[in-house]
């Protein structure tokens, strides 16, 4: 997801979802076209630039005003880690409970358990997928599916695994600073 859908969602209202093929159609001196889901929307520029010299400082103003608002970072998660190592084994070992033989055995060992892990998975899905919308992954996106899913099968480690790639573009982001 980039600028032009947090543009719409921002200024506009545009659900994330709707806004994710945001295309900018047309930029005057005073307004910002952009064309999504089959809409067109005008965003005004105010006060108006004076001159095209003003535009790149004006949108990257924009945008900012937009992460703000909308409450996100400016750090995009764009990829899925899939997990290594011990995360791997828990995902292995939480994928088997969904299978019929290994989720039977769990719950005629403990029902409880059972209930209980898919409660805590439902929890860190939902905590992942806001998670994901603050660092401006469109919501029901491939990825946004890769990482929602992996973060029900397995919880916390899918947690890890985004936080190491915010951090790792923060700290991408510091290099360029300076």
């Amino acid at each position: 997801m980039g600028q032009i859908a947090r543009y719409l969602e921002h200024y506009c209202n545009v659900s994330s979802f709707a806004a994710r093929r945001a295309r900018l159609t047309d930029l005057s001196l005073g307004s910002m076209s952009i064309g999504a889901a089959g809409k067109n929307f005008t965003i005004p520029l105010e006060p108006p630039m004076q001159s095209w010299r003003e535009a790149r400082e004006r949108v990257i103003q924009m945008d900012r005003d937009c992460l703000a608002g909308l409450g996100r970072s400016d750090i995009t998660v764009r990829q899925y880690t899939r997990p290594r190592g011990a995360h791997a084994v828990i995902f292995v070992v939480c994928a088997l409970t969904y299978s019929p033989g290994f989720a039977a055995f769990v719950a005629r060992v403990q029902p409880l358990v059972l209930a209980l892990m898919i409660a805590i998975h439902v929890v860190e899905a939902s905590i992942m997928a806001r998670r994901l919308q603050r660092h401006n992954v469109a919501q029901l996106s491939g990825l946004w599916w890769q990482w929602v899913a992996s973060s029900f099968i397995e919880g916390f480690g899918a947690l890890q695994r985004v936080d190491a790639l915010v951090q790792q573009g923060r700290r991408e982001k510091d290099k360029q600073k300076h």
